[in-house]
């Protein structure tokens, strides 16, 4: 049996995300499937949850925790950039709600061999599809100074990037770096003396994981992407985890005019569910509405 990590914030996505209770719903992330089986144990049996995943382990495991709903859910392997495909091809019309519970799992931060994580060693990997080509390994090997600079910065928003890209290049010349604790000792060392904080190396990491996963790239066709499904009134609900996520979020839910804003600033977990689940202190969770016509208006 997996075991994903607990999902987060699920009374607040319960809460705003179910506008019928027979209707469909989406989760385009749908890792173990914990939010899933929340929105399909809090719809009657009419309803019908697509979850999505891009992590073939994930859906496997979403499999398993969702077996007793039958034909309730359907998964489908694939990354929520394609949502309109996916829809189309699963005959779906219409939507009352879509999830995306965007970053990374926690099981795929404690398994050692997925890449992801230093707390423990593993390969330079980070990939989540693992069928695609490009790791890790590779960016850190053979891209260039400035390229893995510019990652550091635009992507992890690293004051050090420069320092910690030469580095790496040097430490490359002679040997290469292949796994995480080789590339965690590099970046402890652009950090001497450092005392309390975040451990210096979270930051690369995260700028790594984002730039080999497209996941700045991919979220905003998918948020476009998804409106068409929407019926008027239906919820879209966005948990992200860092500041670049909750920026695209926020600023397409602004300038949509298709959108109303259901919460103007993001909601975050309560200090209880922080002391229960500590990787839900960065979350970040905002609503739109798909605006109800009436009478030729937008209301």
């Amino acid at each position: 049996m997996f075991h994903y990590h607990q999902p987060v914030m699920v009374a607040e996505v319960i809460q705003y995300l179910i506008t019928d209770p027979k209707g469909v719903y989406v989760d385009a992330t749908v890792g173990g499937g914990g939010h899933a089986k929340a929105i399909l144990e809090k719809t009657t049996q009419q309803a019908v949850l697509i979850g999505i995943d891009r992590d073939r382990e994930a859906i496997d495991a979403a499999g398993q925790v969702l077996a007793d709903f039958g034909s309730r859910v359907k998964l489908v392997h694939g990354s929520f950039s394609a949502i309109a495909e996916i829809l189309h091809q699963e005959e779906v019309v219409t939507i009352h709600g879509v999830l995306f519970d965007l970053g990374v799992s926690s099981r795929q931060l404690d398994i050692p061999e997925r890449g992801f994580s230093f707390s423990q060693d593993g390969p330079l990997d980070m990939r989540m599809n693992q069928s695609q080509k490009m790791d890790a390994c590779q960016v850190v090997n053979t891209f260039s100074e400035k390229e893995l600079a510019d990652i550091f910065f635009y992507y992890g928003e690293e004051r050090k990037s420069r320092k910690i890209a030469r580095s790496i290049v040097n430490s490359r010349q002679r040997k290469p770096i292949t796994t995480t604790k080789e590339l965690e000792k590099i970046i402890w060392n652009c950090n001497p003396g450092r005392r309390g904080g975040i451990h210096p190396a979270t930051r690369v990491f995260m700028a790594l994981r984002i730039y080999i996963n497209h996941e700045l790239d991919e979220l905003p066709k998918a948020l476009e992407s998804v409106l068409q499904f929407m019926k008027e009134g239906a919820r879209l609900v966005v948990l992200s985890y860092h500041s670049l996520e909750d920026r695209i979020v926020k600023n397409f839910f602004r300038n949509n005019d298709q959108l109303a804003v259901i919460n103007r600033k993001p909601m975050t977990p309560s200090l209880q569910e922080i002391q229960v689940n500590p990787r839900a202190r960065s979350a970040r969770m905002r609503v739109a509405q798909k605006m109800i016509r009436e009478e030729g208006t937008l209301i």
